[in-house]
């Protein structure tokens, strides 16, 4: 089967959607979204494990077209950000343009016709002008290779891919990994277990966090006076924005940060090894920072421990670690996080010359991109929430809002001005990587812990270093002179 279309876009999450909504508003009714799964929403689709919720507050943390007077805390829970995804998508007509199952292994740009052409998995190909991928960079979990894991008699699984069907209650648990999941669904489950054995190797910053449950006043209140809710909005981002001065400008700032953290763990952690094991050894911020009110209450538990100690390997009963010591099991649970530094595999992008944008990445010491969307020789593809535009300290909503308002102007120029191919100059790309890899290295994220920001070579690839007012600013507007032009 084979399916033509002026733009081709991957994903039906934030960022997707976000492209096909903005094109339909802007009279563009020829594209089509390509979905791997049987639904949309995305990573809010695919992580459904107890407790599950978002860390930015929930009316900076949806579209600006489209508020939602009804979120039910601060923080919104997973079912009902996935239930906005997928109201979003009704509402703005963008269902038919959905092919679901549609898991993407190849995409390449054929020269000839100037159009990409992109395969799924079932051996549908789709044609396209223009590629927009809306992939993210949360989509692959990551899951370290360990051995003797295979020899594994219990159950075992990824955060990302809960298990609800097994039932925790009186069992051993091991949970490995410390991250944004695991503070989320520790405390979820560990009243439950029998016993939860925590692995972590290093041990999150972690700060109380703000939430509370909207009232039903509250909730009237923006549905009658919608003014009130985007004043929210922007207050919220107004504070957000504002810890860009301690993450990139003043880092020394973040001690104040650290004392926060600690009153947080002290507050709840009596026992002096488990407070010492939980107590961070390097700056605020070189990690994403956490927020939890139950995560340290749950670690409290007399049936939790936490093991900071190296795993050496899985045995058929449970987890040995560097110390020799077998923690038995009955579930082990990964809190991994995912593939970010695996943006693409060989063979995901193939552009002019047959070059292959993983090998292309690779060269080059990892993902690099102009503005984060635009890739030398890659001509018409797009990335959302590609190479450093991600965010330590908003909402990636807010850059993503930012990112598919370049590519639609982009779009819509093309069409107007009876362009071919847009192929970004060689040398604005290498100019934008210099000036990101420049600003980023006095930032806490260079302070030298390790983190998922930062490649095995000790490239930052990931994060935005700055004010997200300022990529609005370079993004809006596609300008020509940094692209090379090709009229049909």
């Amino acid at each position: 089967m084979s399916e033509r279309a002026g733009v081709v876009i991957m994903g039906t999450g934030f960022s997707g959607l976000c492209m096909a909504i903005r094109l339909k508003q802007s009279g563009v009714d020829d594209f089509v979204i390509l979905e791997r799964a049987d639904d949309v929403g995305g990573t809010w689709r695919d992580n459904h494990y107890p407790g599950c919720a978002c860390d930015v507050q929930s009316h900076l943390y949806s579209y600006s077209f489209e508020p939602n007077p009804d979120w039910s805390r601060q923080f919104a829970p997973q079912p009902e950000i996935w239930a906005y995804l997928r109201r979003c998508a009704e509402k703005y007509g963008i269902l038919p343009h959905i092919r679901y199952n549609a898991n993407v292994v190849a995409s390449r740009f054929d020269e000839a016709s100037s159009t990409w052409v992109v395969s799924t998995e079932d051996g549908r190909q789709f044609h396209g002008q223009v590629l927009v991928s809306g992939a993210g960079a949360l989509s692959n979990p990551f899951v370290p290779k360990t051995e003797g894991s295979e020899t594994f008699a219990g159950e075992m699984f990824h955060s990302a891919n809960w298990r609800h069907d097994v039932d925790l209650r009186g069992k051993r648990v091991a949970v490995i990994g410390s991250g944004a999941s695991a503070i989320q669904f520790v405390p979820q489950i560990a009243p439950k277990v029998a016993r939860l054995d925590y692995f972590q190797r290093t041990a999150p910053w972690v700060m109380p966090k703000p939430d509370w449950k909207r009232s039903e006043l509250a909730k009237r209140i923006t549905r009658l006076i919608p003014f009130t809710q985007t004043l929210h909005r922007w207050a919220t981002y107004w504070i957000l924005e504002s810890r860009v001065v301690a993450f990139v400008i003043s880092p020394k700032i973040l001690k104040v940060l650290e004392l926060l953290g600690r009153r947080h763990i002290n507050k709840y952690i009596k026992d002096p090894a488990k407070r010492k094991a939980l107590t961070p050894n390097f700056s605020a911020g070189c990690k994403r920072v956490l927020v939890s009110n139950d995560y340290y209450p749950a670690l409290a538990r007399d049936n939790v421990k936490v093991v900071p100690d190296n795993i050496q390997r899985i045995t058929p009963k449970g987890i040995v670690t560097a110390d020799g010591v077998e923690h038995p099991a009955d579930v082990i649970i990964w809190g991994t996080g995912f593939k970010v530094q695996e943006l693409v595999p060989r063979g995901a992008y193939t552009g002019l010359g047959g070059s292959d944008l993983s090998e292309v990445w690779a060269k080059q010491g990892g993902p690099e991109a102009f503005l984060g969307m635009s890739v030398t020789n890659f001509p018409n593809l797009f990335f959302l929430m590609g190479p450093n535009t991600g965010l330590g300290h908003s909402s990636m909503v807010y850059m993503i809002e930012s990112q598919v308002q370049y590519a639609l102007d982009a779009i819509l120029k093309m069409r107007k001005e009876g362009m071919a191919v847009v192929n970004v100059r060689a040398d604005a790309q290498q100019k934008f990587v210099e000036n990101m890899q420049s600003r980023l290295k006095g930032t806490v994220w260079a302070s030298g812990c390790k983190s998922w920001y930062v490649n095995e070579s000790g490239k930052n690839t990931t994060l935005w270093p700055g004010f997200t007012f300022r990529y609005r600013q370079a993004t809006s507007s596609f300008k020509l002179a940094d692209y090379v032009i090709k009229a049909k």
